[in-house]
Parts: C-alpha cells; structure tokens; sequence
C-alpha cells in the first residue's frame, strides 16, 4: 500500500525554497559570516548583481531574499520570453517609485545570456543611474554570454554546485522540517545518498527526485511514511525498460564476433562475419562494431587498428556488398591478429565512474583559460607553466582536481605500442599529480 503524493501542486523544491540567507546550502564562500556577497546584502549594496553558476545552485532564491531583506519589489523575466518592451515597462515602474520618494524595484533577469545585445542596452541606463536595481542569472560565462557595458557595472558571483553533503542537509530538512510537505517521512540514508549523486550537484533537481519518491512511499505498520530501496525500485519500474536482446541470433551473432576478435581468433571472426553478411545483416553495422573493437580491445597495443577500422568504415560505405564483404573480412583479421589492450576503454570507465561518483569537482585555477580581462583578475590562469618552455614546472602542478590527487585512470600495459607509452610515463609523470 502506498500513500499519495505530498500536498501541494508545486514540485518540493519551489515549496521549501529558503527565504534566508542562513536557508542556502553550499554557498558559504559567498554567504558564510563575514562573506562577501553577505556583507553587501546585508548593507543594501546590491545595485547590479550577476549571479553565475549551474542549475539548481540558489541563483533564483537569492535574488527573492535580497529583495525581501532589502524591503524592494522583485520583477521577474526571463530573457528566453522577455521582450524590449517588457525591458522597458520594468524600468519605468521602478522609476515611478523612486519619483514617488519609494525604493527602487530589482528588476531579477533569469537566463541572462539569452538577452540580444540590444536588450541588454536598453538596461543600462537605469542601471548606470541607479533607477532600478538589477539582478542577472546565468549558467554562461558572463564573459562571453554579458554585455561588456553591463558586465563592467556589475559585481558578478559565481555560485559551486552543491556538494553532496550540501544536498544531504537539504534533504533532511526536508524531512524534518515542520513546514514540509514530508515532515514526518523516514528514509534510510543510503537512498539519501543515491539521490544526492544522481543529482548531480543541483538542488533544485535533488528536492524534485526525494519529492517524487515521496509520491512512492510506503505505509509502515506504525502509518509512517518511508522512502527504502523498495520505493526506489518501484520508481525505477516508471523507467522506460530498455529493449530486451535475449535469444535474439540478431545480438548473439555479433557478441560472438566481436569476442573472437578479442581473443585472437581470426578464424572464428571470420566465420561469424560470413554468418552475418549471409543472413543479410547491414554491412555498416559490423563496421560500426569493427570500430569500437579497435578502440576498446586493441586501442593502444595497436592506435593503427584504428585507422583501419575507420578506413573500413568509409570503404564499406562507398562499396556496398558484395564487395564490401572484402575491407570487412580485411579488417576483422587485422584486428584478431592484432596485440591487445583494453587500458584506454578501461580509463574512461574509472574516469566516468569517479565523475558520477565525485560530481563536478573544482578545476584548478591554473589550467583554466583566461581569455578576458575579468577571468585573469578572477585568478584564471595564474601559476600555470607552458610545458613546452617549462616542462619541470608544469609536470609540477596539479592537473586534478585536489580531491582526486595521486589517482590514476590510465594503466598502459607492455604489449605492442602501449609498451613504449609505459616507459615514456614512468619517465613523464610525476610521483605525485
């Protein structure tokens, strides 16, 4: 038996967004005590704001507690639907209270970057004058997404995805807090944990997953509502179900390919190419699959396998059977007969599975990019080494981020080429990244 969805018609996290500074999680380099952004909050210093950072960090939240702390009216537009017009109108109100001996107005833009240039123009002379206070929102570089005039009239703060510990306060104020929808749920805390990973630093996305599982919960035998692995699974059984291939000759035909090819059969392969090409299989899907295998079996014991296989590709597309039938048999015989390796395969699994694991950790200053003005005095840049001109000096610095220092992906084996990528990295990497 299971209970139904919490009250209310808004996703959770428009129910339980804060109203006070104190309420935003993951923010505290702009928000702790003595913070920067605080502080001019605080004071009702905020006359042009530029709030960037990635979904579901508070960007939006902040912009309505500035208001209410500062006593002004808040105007909401979003630049995907907001017209010179509508510019203007907001403008216009605001300088009607400041003529009217009232506060001026917040005009909050959401999706800043989507605003042409001429939008962006008609705002600056309210800004410049102070006629209307100005909040911007984007999940762009303001360097490349703002006006220069607006951007050099604004102090601009860049918000962090939300760590998972962040997302795990969130939640549990959600669940404990005496205005929530979900006062009251009991949820076992590796769920917690699954759905803070899942999203991904966004916090806006990570209230919506609890809410939606909340829809799911079960009734214990005390009438308490819980969200456990058993809720979990019930939601994933809302998923699409990915295509069942079991039995079908189809799959088992190419499977059996592609592990010949592996193991260094190139008989097997062979025959099993032939299987396919008899039973009228489309000759570019084999060679879509010659193509992983030279990357994920071969990869760099043998980097020309690759070349091959895409030379396959393209022969296969321009020939057609039945003589394709000879670059395919070519290529399934040089890949079979060829040294292996499955590092780099391997590489970009553990890469991937630490980056879900991990969520979006900070990239070193050092190996960011500094195009503009704003970056290089944002510390872009700053410490890097060329490593043609200092290669000491650069095989010095971190290129990971710091949580992930001393970890490795990418294990070369000897065999084939991937040898000599071996003893060149023992040479090249330092003892510690």
């Amino acid at each position: 038996m299971t209970s139904s969805a919490p009250p209310g018609h808004k996703p959770l996290a428009e129910q339980l967004r804060p109203v006070e500074l104190d309420s935003i999680f993951g923010q505290e380099h702009l928000l702790g005590p003595a913070a920067p952004l605080r502080r001019i909050v605080e004071t009702d210093a905020a006359h042009a704001l530029i709030l960037w950072g990635p979904p579901g960090t508070g960007k939006t939240t902040l912009a309505h507690i500035i208001g209410r702390l500062s006593d002004r009216q808040v105007t909401n537009l979003s630049a995907v639907d907001a017209t010179v017009k509508d510019l203007r109108a907001a403008v216009s109100e605001s300088e009607q209270s400041v003529i009217a001996g009232e506060k001026s107005h917040i005009l909050f833009v959401d999706e800043i970057h989507r605003l042409s240039k001429n939008q962006q123009d008609v705002l600056l002379p309210g800004v410049e004058s102070g006629i209307v206070r100005f909040i911007g929102a984007t999940t762009e570089n303001p360097s490349f997404s703002v006006n220069n005039a607006i951007l050099s009239r604004s102090m601009t703060f860049r918000l962090n995805p939300l760590a998972r510990h962040a997302l795990l306060s969130m939640m549990q104020r959600a669940i404990t807090n005496d205005a929530s929808p979900l006062k009251g749920f009991r949820v076992e805390e590796d769920i917690l944990c699954k759905i803070a990973d899942a999203a991904k630093g966004d916090g806006r996305q990570c209230l919506n997953l609890l809410g939606t599982l909340a829809a799911c919960a079960k009734l214990d035998t005390t009438g308490s509502r819980v969200i456990d692995s058993d809720t979990l699974e019930t939601f994933g059984s809302c998923l699409p179900i990915r295509y069942d291939r079991n039995g079908d000759e189809h799959y088992d035909l190419i499977s059996a390919f592609i592990k010949s090819i592996r193991a260094s059969h190139p008989d097997a392969a062979v025959y099993y190419l032939a299987r396919m090409i008899e039973s009228g299989e489309d000759p570019l899907f084999i060679a879509r699959r010659l193509l992983i295998s030279a990357s994920e079996d071969i990869g760099n014991a043998n980097p020309t396998a690759l070349l091959i296989a895409d030379s396959t590709f393209r022969a296969v597309e321009v020939l057609g059977l039945p003589e394709a039938r000879i670059p395919l048999s070519q290529c399934a015989t040089y890949l079979a007969s060829s040294p292996k390796s499955n590092r780099s395969y391997s590489a970009i699994n553990a890469a991937l599975s630490e980056v879900r694991q991990s969520g979006p950790l900070e990239i070193p200053m050092h190996l960011r990019n500094a195009p503009t003005k704003f970056m290089k005095e944002q510390g872009y840049s700053s410490g890097y080494a060329y490593a043609h001109d200092d290669l000491e000096g650069a095989r010095k610095l971190a290129y990971l981020p710091t949580a992930l220092k001393g970890r490795r992906y990418y294990e070369p084996i000897p065999v084939g080429t991937e040898r000599q990528l071996l003893e060149t990295l023992k040479q090249l990497r330092p003892t510690q990244d």
